[in-house]
Protein backbone atom coordinates (compact mmCIF):
# COMPACT_ATOMS: atom_id res chain seq x y z
CA UNK A 1 0.00 0.00 0.00
CA UNK A 2 2.67 2.45 0.78
CA UNK A 3 4.23 1.63 -2.48
CA UNK A 4 1.61 1.97 -4.63
CA UNK A 5 1.20 5.52 -2.45
CA UNK A 6 4.82 6.39 -3.51
CA UNK A 7 3.55 5.46 -7.37
CA UNK A 8 1.00 7.65 -7.44
CA UNK A 9 2.96 11.09 -6.08
CA UNK A 10 5.84 10.40 -8.14
CA UNK A 11 3.32 10.50 -11.39
CA UNK A 12 1.87 13.70 -9.74
CA UNK A 13 5.18 14.93 -9.69
CA UNK A 14 6.03 14.67 -13.10
CA UNK A 15 2.97 15.38 -14.67
CA UNK A 16 3.77 18.79 -13.48
CA UNK A 17 6.95 19.10 -13.83
CA UNK A 18 5.92 18.49 -17.69
CA UNK A 19 3.54 21.04 -17.63
CA UNK A 20 5.54 23.89 -16.31
CA UNK A 21 7.92 22.80 -18.67
CA UNK A 22 5.56 23.20 -21.61
CA UNK A 23 3.99 26.33 -20.45
CA UNK A 24 7.73 27.78 -20.24
CA UNK A 25 8.57 26.24 -23.98
CA UNK A 26 4.90 28.54 -24.82
CA UNK A 27 6.63 31.48 -23.07
CA UNK A 28 9.30 31.53 -25.04
CA UNK A 29 8.10 31.04 -27.96
CA UNK A 30 5.54 33.33 -27.65
CA UNK A 31 8.36 36.36 -26.61
CA UNK A 32 10.79 34.91 -29.76
CA UNK A 33 7.78 35.90 -31.92
CA UNK A 34 7.10 38.89 -29.87
CA UNK A 35 10.95 39.98 -30.14
CA UNK A 36 10.78 38.94 -33.55
CA UNK A 37 7.65 40.75 -34.56
CA UNK A 38 9.47 44.20 -32.82
CA UNK A 39 12.99 43.83 -34.68
CA UNK A 40 10.75 43.54 -37.95
CA UNK A 41 8.81 46.68 -36.94
CA UNK A 42 11.72 48.98 -35.91
CA UNK A 43 13.20 47.85 -39.63
CA UNK A 44 10.60 48.91 -41.40
CA UNK A 45 10.45 51.88 -39.15
CA UNK A 46 14.00 52.74 -39.80
CA UNK A 47 13.18 51.89 -43.61
CA UNK A 48 10.73 54.48 -43.42
CA UNK A 49 12.53 56.93 -41.71
CA UNK A 50 15.43 56.83 -44.09
CA UNK A 51 13.59 57.49 -47.17
CA UNK A 52 11.48 60.40 -45.37
CA UNK A 53 14.86 62.07 -45.09
CA UNK A 54 15.79 61.08 -48.38
CA UNK A 55 13.68 62.47 -49.59
CA UNK A 56 13.29 65.41 -47.54
CA UNK A 57 16.50 66.14 -48.33
CA UNK A 58 16.30 65.70 -52.12
CA UNK A 59 13.37 68.65 -51.75
CA UNK A 60 15.11 71.32 -49.64
CA UNK A 61 18.56 70.85 -51.45
CA UNK A 62 17.82 70.69 -55.09
CA UNK A 63 21.02 71.21 -57.43
CA UNK A 64 19.48 72.09 -61.25
CA UNK A 65 20.59 70.00 -63.70
CA UNK A 66 22.70 72.36 -66.80
CA UNK A 67 20.65 75.09 -68.17
CA UNK A 68 21.57 78.88 -69.25
CA UNK A 69 19.16 81.82 -67.32
CA UNK A 70 19.21 84.94 -69.20
CA UNK A 71 19.41 88.07 -67.08
CA UNK A 72 18.43 91.61 -68.09
CA UNK A 73 19.81 94.07 -65.65
CA UNK A 74 20.11 97.72 -65.40
CA UNK A 75 23.68 99.08 -66.27
CA UNK A 76 24.32 100.19 -62.52
CA UNK A 77 24.30 96.45 -61.46
CA UNK A 78 27.28 95.38 -63.73
CA UNK A 79 29.63 95.06 -60.74
CA UNK A 80 27.36 93.67 -58.14
CA UNK A 81 26.19 90.67 -60.32
CA UNK A 82 29.20 89.15 -61.25
CA UNK A 83 29.43 89.08 -57.57
CA UNK A 84 25.99 87.60 -57.06
CA UNK A 85 26.01 85.35 -59.83
CA UNK A 86 29.55 84.04 -58.42
CA UNK A 87 27.63 83.78 -55.07
CA UNK A 88 24.39 81.74 -56.50
CA UNK A 89 26.59 79.23 -58.41
CA UNK A 90 27.86 77.91 -55.01
CA UNK A 91 24.94 75.85 -54.57
CA UNK A 92 23.71 75.47 -58.55
CA UNK A 93 26.74 75.19 -60.06
CA UNK A 94 25.13 74.07 -63.12
CA UNK A 95 22.99 76.89 -64.04
CA UNK A 96 25.48 79.24 -66.22
CA UNK A 97 23.72 82.90 -65.77
CA UNK A 98 24.17 85.15 -68.60
CA UNK A 99 24.08 88.85 -67.84
CA UNK A 100 23.02 91.53 -70.90
CA UNK A 101 23.46 95.08 -69.27
CA UNK A 102 22.07 98.32 -70.41
CA UNK A 103 19.44 101.41 -69.46
CA UNK A 104 16.61 99.85 -68.01
CA UNK A 105 14.57 101.72 -70.64
CA UNK A 106 16.28 99.69 -73.60
CA UNK A 107 16.20 96.67 -71.91
CA UNK A 108 12.78 96.74 -71.40
CA UNK A 109 12.42 97.63 -75.15
CA UNK A 110 14.10 94.73 -76.05
CA UNK A 111 11.79 92.23 -73.90
CA UNK A 112 8.73 93.85 -75.30
CA UNK A 113 10.14 93.05 -78.77
CA UNK A 114 10.88 89.67 -78.33
CA UNK A 115 14.20 88.86 -76.84
CA UNK A 116 14.48 85.86 -75.38
CA UNK A 117 15.31 87.18 -71.35
CA UNK A 118 14.45 85.11 -68.43
CA UNK A 119 15.14 87.95 -65.56
CA UNK A 120 14.78 91.07 -65.91
CA UNK A 121 16.64 93.81 -62.79
CA UNK A 122 15.45 96.89 -63.52
CA UNK A 123 16.63 100.48 -62.04
CA UNK A 124 13.51 101.82 -61.58
CA UNK A 125 9.54 100.56 -61.22
CA UNK A 126 8.36 102.52 -63.96
CA UNK A 127 10.07 100.03 -66.47
CA UNK A 128 8.60 96.85 -64.38
CA UNK A 129 5.43 98.41 -64.29
CA UNK A 130 4.95 98.38 -68.15
CA UNK A 131 5.83 95.39 -68.65
CA UNK A 132 3.75 93.60 -65.81
CA UNK A 133 0.94 95.51 -67.27
CA UNK A 134 1.72 94.03 -71.22
CA UNK A 135 1.41 90.37 -69.37
CA UNK A 136 5.18 89.76 -69.66
CA UNK A 137 6.20 88.93 -66.46
CA UNK A 138 5.30 85.67 -64.92
CA UNK A 139 2.77 86.83 -61.68
CA UNK A 140 4.13 86.69 -57.80
CA UNK A 141 7.52 86.52 -58.97
CA UNK A 142 8.21 90.86 -58.61
CA UNK A 143 10.23 91.63 -55.99
CA UNK A 144 11.63 95.13 -54.70
CA UNK A 145 15.47 94.33 -54.64
CA UNK A 146 17.68 97.34 -53.43
CA UNK A 147 17.32 101.19 -52.89
CA UNK A 148 19.96 103.31 -54.62
CA UNK A 149 20.53 107.16 -54.03
CA UNK A 150 21.33 109.86 -56.82
CA UNK A 151 24.86 111.26 -56.15
CA UNK A 152 26.58 114.22 -58.13
CA UNK A 153 29.74 113.69 -58.71
CA UNK A 154 33.43 115.00 -60.17
CA UNK A 155 36.80 113.57 -60.70
CA UNK A 156 39.44 113.63 -58.39
CA UNK A 157 41.18 117.01 -59.09
CA UNK A 158 38.78 118.51 -60.95
CA UNK A 159 38.75 121.66 -58.54
CA UNK A 160 34.70 122.24 -59.84
CA UNK A 161 33.02 125.15 -57.53
CA UNK A 162 29.63 122.94 -57.98
CA UNK A 163 28.55 121.55 -54.64
CA UNK A 164 25.59 119.85 -55.92
CA UNK A 165 22.31 120.13 -57.67
CA UNK A 166 21.97 123.64 -56.31
CA UNK A 167 24.63 125.05 -58.31
CA UNK A 168 25.28 122.93 -61.10
CA UNK A 169 24.97 125.79 -63.39
CA UNK A 170 28.63 126.62 -61.95
CA UNK A 171 29.86 123.56 -64.00
CA UNK A 172 31.83 124.05 -67.21
CA UNK A 173 30.08 120.44 -68.69
CA UNK A 174 28.12 118.17 -67.54
CA UNK A 175 27.52 114.33 -68.03
CA UNK A 176 23.29 113.84 -67.88
CA UNK A 177 21.90 110.65 -68.93
CA UNK A 178 18.44 110.74 -71.34
CA UNK A 179 15.11 110.96 -69.33
CA UNK A 180 13.59 107.78 -69.88
CA UNK A 181 17.11 106.49 -68.25
CA UNK A 182 16.34 106.11 -64.69
CA UNK A 183 19.04 108.05 -63.44
CA UNK A 184 18.24 110.73 -66.07
CA UNK A 185 14.33 110.76 -64.77
CA UNK A 186 15.44 110.46 -61.02
CA UNK A 187 17.90 113.97 -61.62
CA UNK A 188 14.98 115.60 -63.32
CA UNK A 189 12.79 114.40 -61.03
CA UNK A 190 15.07 116.30 -57.89
CA UNK A 191 15.95 119.35 -60.19
CA UNK A 192 11.86 119.79 -60.25
CA UNK A 193 11.55 119.47 -56.42
CA UNK A 194 14.18 121.67 -55.61
CA UNK A 195 12.94 124.70 -58.52
CA UNK A 196 15.44 124.44 -61.02
CA UNK A 197 13.03 123.28 -63.48
CA UNK A 198 9.43 123.78 -63.99
CA UNK A 199 7.15 121.05 -63.16
CA UNK A 200 5.69 118.49 -65.57
CA UNK A 201 3.36 115.67 -66.05
CA UNK A 202 6.14 113.60 -67.10
CA UNK A 203 9.87 114.31 -66.06
CA UNK A 204 11.20 111.58 -68.08
CA UNK A 205 10.01 113.99 -70.95
CA UNK A 206 12.21 117.19 -70.21
CA UNK A 207 14.64 116.82 -72.91
CA UNK A 208 18.32 117.59 -72.26
CA UNK A 209 17.93 120.83 -73.79
CA UNK A 210 15.59 122.38 -71.83
CA UNK A 211 17.77 121.25 -68.85
CA UNK A 212 20.76 122.77 -69.97
CA UNK A 213 18.28 125.92 -71.00
CA UNK A 214 17.46 125.79 -66.85
CA UNK A 215 21.09 125.95 -66.13
CA UNK A 216 22.17 129.14 -67.85
CA UNK A 217 23.30 127.30 -71.27
CA UNK A 218 25.67 124.99 -69.76
CA UNK A 219 27.04 122.01 -72.13
CA UNK A 220 25.65 118.90 -71.38
CA UNK A 221 27.30 115.56 -72.45
CA UNK A 222 23.92 113.23 -73.31
CA UNK A 223 24.61 109.68 -72.04
CA UNK A 224 22.75 106.41 -72.87
CA UNK A 225 23.11 104.90 -69.57
CA UNK A 226 24.55 105.76 -66.42
CA UNK A 227 27.98 103.89 -67.32
CA UNK A 228 28.32 106.05 -70.21
CA UNK A 229 27.70 108.85 -67.58
CA UNK A 230 30.46 107.23 -64.86
CA UNK A 231 33.18 106.60 -67.23
CA UNK A 232 33.07 110.81 -68.65
CA UNK A 233 33.22 112.40 -65.15
CA UNK A 234 35.58 109.32 -64.04
CA UNK A 235 38.01 110.20 -67.22
CA UNK A 236 37.66 113.92 -66.99
CA UNK A 237 35.32 114.58 -70.18
CA UNK A 238 32.74 116.22 -68.31
CA UNK A 239 33.39 118.26 -64.95
CA UNK A 240 30.15 117.24 -63.02
CA UNK A 241 27.49 114.71 -63.78
CA UNK A 242 25.05 112.31 -61.88
CA UNK A 243 25.27 108.93 -61.01
CA UNK A 244 23.82 106.49 -58.36
CA UNK A 245 26.03 106.21 -55.02
CA UNK A 246 26.77 102.26 -56.44
CA UNK A 247 28.20 103.28 -59.09
CA UNK A 248 31.19 105.35 -57.14
CA UNK A 249 32.25 101.13 -55.70
CA UNK A 250 35.43 100.45 -57.27
CA UNK A 251 36.28 104.31 -58.56
CA UNK A 252 36.89 105.99 -55.12
CA UNK A 253 40.27 106.85 -56.39
CA UNK A 254 39.18 108.60 -59.40
CA UNK A 255 35.72 109.96 -58.31
CA UNK A 256 34.56 112.54 -55.56
CA UNK A 257 30.90 112.66 -54.73
CA UNK A 258 29.64 115.90 -54.11
CA UNK A 259 26.41 115.37 -52.83
CA UNK A 260 24.56 112.33 -52.08
CA UNK A 261 21.00 113.97 -53.49
CA UNK A 262 18.14 112.87 -50.74
CA UNK A 263 15.25 111.03 -51.01
CA UNK A 264 13.04 113.92 -50.53
CA UNK A 265 13.62 115.17 -53.95
CA UNK A 266 14.63 112.21 -56.31
CA UNK A 267 11.55 109.79 -54.19
CA UNK A 268 13.29 106.20 -53.66
CA UNK A 269 15.25 104.76 -56.03
CA UNK A 270 13.60 101.14 -56.10
CA UNK A 271 15.34 98.51 -58.16
CA UNK A 272 12.81 95.87 -58.57
CA UNK A 273 13.59 92.03 -60.35
CA UNK A 274 11.29 90.05 -61.83
CA UNK A 275 10.90 86.58 -64.13
CA UNK A 276 10.20 87.33 -67.25
CA UNK A 277 7.86 85.24 -69.85
CA UNK A 278 10.19 83.20 -71.89
CA UNK A 279 7.89 80.49 -73.89
CA UNK A 280 11.11 79.79 -75.27
CA UNK A 281 12.05 78.53 -72.08
CA UNK A 282 11.95 74.42 -70.73
CA UNK A 283 10.72 73.54 -67.42
CA UNK A 284 14.44 73.18 -66.28
CA UNK A 285 15.54 76.84 -67.39
CA UNK A 286 12.00 78.60 -66.00
CA UNK A 287 12.38 76.85 -62.65
CA UNK A 288 16.31 78.20 -62.48
CA UNK A 289 15.11 81.61 -63.55
CA UNK A 290 12.40 81.78 -60.18
CA UNK A 291 14.49 80.14 -58.14
CA UNK A 292 17.71 82.96 -58.92
CA UNK A 293 15.24 85.77 -58.54
CA UNK A 294 14.06 84.34 -55.06
CA UNK A 295 17.83 84.32 -54.31
CA UNK A 296 18.03 87.87 -55.00
CA UNK A 297 15.76 88.25 -51.87
CA UNK A 298 18.00 86.31 -49.19
CA UNK A 299 20.36 87.73 -46.63
CA UNK A 300 23.66 86.11 -48.72
CA UNK A 301 22.30 88.16 -51.74
CA UNK A 302 21.96 91.79 -49.00
CA UNK A 303 25.04 91.09 -47.68
CA UNK A 304 26.49 91.47 -51.29
CA UNK A 305 24.90 94.45 -52.20
CA UNK A 306 25.15 96.48 -49.24
CA UNK A 307 29.34 95.95 -50.04
CA UNK A 308 28.59 97.39 -53.44
CA UNK A 309 27.18 100.67 -51.40
CA UNK A 310 23.17 99.66 -52.06
CA UNK A 311 20.94 100.33 -49.54
CA UNK A 312 18.50 96.63 -48.64
CA UNK A 313 16.30 98.66 -46.67
CA UNK A 314 13.36 98.88 -49.58
CA UNK A 315 9.41 99.73 -48.97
Amino acid sequence: MKKKTVSILLTAVMALSLAACGASNTAESSESKSSSDVSASDSASSERKTETADSSSAAEGEVFDETTVTVFAAKSLNSVMEALISEYNKTQPKVKLVGSYDSSGTLMTQIEEGASCDVFFSAAAKQMDQLEGEELLVEGTRHNIVNNQVCVVTYEGSNTQVTGLEDLNKASSIALADGSVPVGKYTREALVKAGILEKADDVSAITTQQVSEALGGVEINECANVGAVTSAVAEGSNEVGTVYYSDTYGLEDRLKVLQVVPYDLTGNVIYPAAQVVNKEADETEQAAAKDFVEFLTSDEAAAIFQSYYFDTEVE
